[in-house]
């Protein structure tokens, strides 16, 4: 099928827009190509420092300087189930690069926190802030300007699109990403939100909350669950960062030992030495974008995407906006239903067709760009396939399914679960919001009631537990807790809460300048807001009774209070000096001072590219 008009049109208006950025960058990017490694432009003591731990046969090619070097960007460390696998992937990838006639060095380790230890404490306040410092980390390794394509090793939340604003960045060099895949299945989904909300109205203790938990998250891998992280794997594989079919096959197993090999020997294929050259940045454009931006509306995948990849993009010099994504959202239909959209988990979605069957759904109903580069070569088709281990101990492919395995978990893009794929802007007189209604039942997404103010979320969960919160509709506003007010901190603990209330029959939403993730289920959430409070937006002159209206429908959020009053409002910001210090967030002060907004990509590293 032809290619859909509004992906059309949203695509040509986003090259459009990024003309002159794109031509800075791939002006940058080429005459970074142009100096290649320099390997043999050292002088000779720099030289022998860059080979001098190697093994010797390493350390003989690199001295003739004939072979491509490959450069391990890793995030490795035991305390992440996800990262804890990429213990043995260098040795892995060293092997299968000698074999290959190559070399292959850990260039640099970069920083990996687990949102998931961190939820609701204050350590959350330095993760978004860790995307820019992880791309700053991998530019240190890379800056060494031996390398002739590198290889990255993350897979969660921050680390993925820390590391693609740093492969970007090195744009001359070829770039392909190695995950490490999914834990295999604990408890159900379902069962562990039962268990979470059965503890939040005190019918079981924190013994039972303990092993529920550890019984969902048992082992190496990534959480199961479709957030951040396992939608980092579905993007990079719609951007063809990945090899073929590699973001759900679970770690320590031959097959996803066979992929990393695999993803080694093409490095050495794609760098300047040979006929396949692919710089990163030459191959990654709009198209990959609005790919990705498609298939995180098929998938019902995370709202973090929609601060990441206007990051992402920046650093690639494409001005991308929340209307684009919108846009895009209206007509691409919903057709995966994994947790908390659904009650299966990835594991599920993969052994039902996987990202396999959702690229070849995509493709047919001429949703993407089918005509993209990849560092597989030419054509998104190529991952429309499902990876198997063949006889030889090699990836072999297989076409995907032209059949769902289960059509609750998956379906054709002809009978989706919905007509669009959940995220939509909000505007109004509070600004702009995200929201994601993919898990959120229809006759809920109009809500409009008194507003209850908090400053913090702690301020929230004592409202609860105290019963102040009980037995009345209201909309909840979180705020100072955007990105110059404590890092914007995920908010995820609260879905818990306001979930009791709902399931009594409450009519509640929250509105909040803060995040919540891929994993903010079903209640209505405005997120993002931007203006931040602490930027004086709108959210800053709220009080407690102002009425809301918050309607996905109709993409609103509205403050229905008389505006000369509501404008006359003196702001008083609360103090915010507790979230300077501790569990080092007074080193990253200047992050706070000069993170850009939300809708902009929060971040202090990159922004629109200029000379």
């Amino acid at each position: 099928m032809s290619l859909s008009g509004t992906i059309a049109a949203v695509t040509d208006r986003i090259r459009e827009r990024s003309k002159k950025s794109r031509e800075i960058y791939l002006d940058r990017i080429n005459h970074a190509a142009r100096n290649r490694p320099r390997r043999s432009f050292f002088a000779c003591a720099n030289q022998a420092h860059s080979f001098a731990a190697c093994a010797p046969l390493d350390k003989e090619r690199l001295k003739e300087d004939v072979v491509g070097n490959i450069g391990i960007i890793t995030a490795y460390n035991d305390m992440l189930s996800a990262h804890q696998p990429f213990e043995a992937f260098p040795e892995i990838i060293r092997a299968a690069a000698r074999e290959a006639g190559g070399v292959a060095e850990v260039a640099s380790g970069v920083p990996a926190m687990c949102d998931g230890i961190t939820q609701g404490y204050t350590g959350m306040e330095l993760s978004l802030f860790s995307r820019d410092v992880i791309a700053m980390a991998a530019a240190v390794g890379l800056s060494h300007d031996v390398f002739d394509a590198a290889l990255y090793l993350g897979i969660c939340d921050k680390i993925v699109p820390g590391l693609v604003i740093a492969a970007l960045t090195f744009g001359h060099i070829p770039a392909i990403f190695v995950p490490s895949g999914p834990m295999t299945t604990g408890q159900g989904n379902d069962k562990k939100a039962e268990i979470r909300q059965l503890y939040a109205e005190g019918k079981v203790d924190r013994k039972a909350l303990l092993q529920s938990e550890a019984t969902s998250y048992h082992g190496p891998g990534t959480c199961t669950f479709y957030g951040t992280a396992n939608s980092n794997q579905m993007m990079m594989e719609m951007m063809g960062l990945h090899m073929p079919g590699a973001a759900f096959i679970n770690p320590n197993t031959p097959l996803r030992d066979a992929l990393t090999r695999e993803a080694t020997k093409r490095a050495l294929k794609i760098t300047a030495l040979g006929n396949e050259y692919t710089p990163v940045g030459a191959m990654i454009d709009e198209r990959s974008f609005v790919n990705a931006i498609v298939g995180l509306n098929a998938t019902g995948g995370s709202t973090n995407h929609t601060i990441h990849l206007i990051a992402m993009a920046h650093a690639a010099g494409i001005d991308l906006n929340w209307g684009d994504i919108a846009e895009i959202s209206s007509v691409v239909p919903l057709i995966a239903r994994v947790y908390p959209n659904g009650l299966a988990d990835v594991n599920y979605f993969h052994a039902a067709g996987g990202m396999g069957f959702v690229i070849k759904q995509l493709i047919e109903a001429g949703l993407v760009h089918d005509d993209v580069r990849t560092v597989f070569g030419e054509g998104l088709d190529a991952y429309a396939t499902e990876p198997k281990l063949g006889s030889d101990g090699q990836v072999v492919r297989e076409p995907a399914p032209e059949k769902s395995g289960d059509e609750k978990v998956l379906t054709g893009w002809r009978k989706p679960f919905q007509p669009d794929g959940g995220i939509r802007v909000l505007s109004g007189n509070m600004g702009a919001a995200i929201i994601k209604v993919s898990a959120v039942k229809p006759e809920r997404w109009l809500i409009e009631a008194p507003a209850l103010v908090f400053n913090d979320q702690l301020e929230l969960q004592d409202a609860f537990k105290a019963g102040k919160l009980d037995g009345k509709d209201f909309v909840a506003v979180v705020r100072y807790q955007g990105p110059k007010a404590n890092g914007m901190p995920e908010l995820h603990k609260l879905t818990t809460v306001l979930g009791v209330l709902q399931d009594r029959g409450q009519k509640i939403a929250l509105v909040t300048d803060g995040r919540m993730s891929g994993a903010s289920g079903k209640i209505p959430a405005a997120i993002h807001v931007t203006p931040e409070a602490l930027d004086n937006g709108p959210i800053a002159r709220l009080k407690d009774g102002d009425m809301i209206r918050l309607d996905a429908n109709e993409g609103t959020l509205t403050i229905l209070v008389n505006e000369q009053e509501f404008n006359n409002r003196p702001i008083e910001h609360p103090d915010l000096s507790a979230h300077e210090f501790g569990t080092g967030r007074e080193l990253f002060r200047v992050f706070r001072e000069f993170v850009g907004r939300a809708d902009q990509g929060a971040s202090v590293v990159v922004g629109p590219l200029r000379k």
